[in-house]
């Protein structure tokens, strides 16, 4: 099978093309990485994952929707996560870092959001519609943000983040341009409304994503990746279908231009498409056919609600080097393994134990609200 043979992604070689997308699991002691989470990678490590992605690391302090979010900002989250990755080196697996800023999406009164001092900062002063932030009282949603006066100060951030990782020993890093968060923002023309080099055309709203790249191969050089979601959707994001083209096409091929290690596309995907006024918010569109060709000389991982026959499928065609899977390695620590004996995968969605503290097991709202994306 092409899925379990050997493939050198930046500097390394996985064992494989089935890797671990990044899964919140709102388990870290207060931003820390701990033995509970190293359990967790361990167990996926051993069970086959060739590239594991973490869950998303906080950059800096942040109102998270998800509580007990990790970060990579100190001394102490360095050595928690340097525990995990020699952990998960011993296993035979390689892991990036996920580099991760939530932007407008978070909320002022999320006790981390209170513990940084500090303004929620988006491109622009547009809210995010829904949210639900099941741990401050009351049922607060998203709330209009503050202007980030100078972006560059938020790039410096993503390359502190990104020296850190490295003295965690991580194989590479993956900065977060999907779902909504803040470098999607800036991409966007619905969430990023600046008329300065950081906004209006589309080369301006590609310049943060572009630049955050720039600043973090400095670091890592060739093991830098970045994951995007133009269908968009989630947190209340979207363009109309050709913009989305263009946009996109045009921040992939500049991307394609800096010798990353992989591009990650997540397609459209109906379950984090959210609903407002009686319309779906996602541009739904074949995202791997539409932005591989702007991609010729840069390694492609897909995402998002493949099946192992799919996968099988489309990494023998070429179509993509790797695959991405989510939920199923909620589901099983053992999904490599699963696939490779031909044994099933349960995608059953339990969110009562997705998460690490009670607050999550109210069933439903999480769809209707939009949370983090799974796949």
């Amino acid at each position: 099978m092409a899925l379990f043979t050997p493939l050198k992604v930046g500097s390394v070689t996985v064992p494989n093309r089935i890797g671990m997308s990044a899964l919140t699991r709102s388990r870290s002691s207060a931003t820390v990485p701990n033995d509970i989470m190293k359990e967790y990678y361990d167990q996926r490590a051993a069970g086959g994952a060739g590239l594991i992605v973490t869950e998303g690391i906080l950059v800096t302090r942040q109102g998270t929707e998800w509580p007990d979010a990790p970060g990579i900002w100190n001394n102490e989250q360095v050595e928690g996560w340097k525990k995990i990755v020699d952990s998960v080196h011993a296993s035979g697996s390689k892991i990036y870092a996920q580099l991760w800023h939530l932007g407008r999406v978070s909320h002022p009164q999320a006790p981390e959001q209170i513990a940084a001092g500090v303004p929620v900062y988006a491109p622009s002063a547009i809210s995010a519609r829904g949210g639900k932030f099941r741990h401050i009282e009351g049922s607060p949603g998203h709330v209009t943000p503050t202007v980030v006066p100078d972006p560059t100060t938020l790039i410096a951030l993503y390359k502190e983040a990104d020296i850190n990782a490295k003295k965690a020993g991580f194989d590479g890093v993956e900065v977060h341009g999907a779902s909504g968060y803040f470098i999607h923002e800036f991409i966007d023309s619905t969430s990023n409304t600046r008329t300065e080099q950081w906004g209006g055309s589309i080369e301006n709203r590609a310049r943060f994503a572009l630049d955050t790249l720039k600043a973090v191969i400095e670091v890592f050089g060739p093991d830098v990746a970045i994951k995007v979601s133009p269908a968009g959707g989630y947190n209340d994001m979207g363009m109309p279908l050709q913009e989305t083209i263009d946009t996109f096409g045009y921040l992939l091929r500049e991307a394609g231009k800096l010798n990353l290690a992989y591009v990650c596309l997540t397609r459209y995907s109906p379950w984090s498409d959210v609903e407002f006024d009686g319309k779906k918010r996602a541009t739904p569109h074949d995202v791997l056919e539409t932005y591989a060709p702007f991609l010729c000389s840069t390694q492609i991982w897909a995402n998002v609600r493949y099946t192992p026959e799919e996968v099988e499928t489309t990494v023998s065609s070429g179509n993509a080097a790797g695959v991405f899977f989510g939920k199923a390695w909620i589901a099983h620590p053992d999904v490599g393994k699963r696939i490779q004996k031909g044994k099933p995968l349960n995608n059953a969605l339990d969110f009562a134990t997705f998460y690490g503290r009670p607050v999550w097991t109210m069933r439903g709202v999480y769809r209707l609200q939009g949370g983090r994306g799974l796949d």
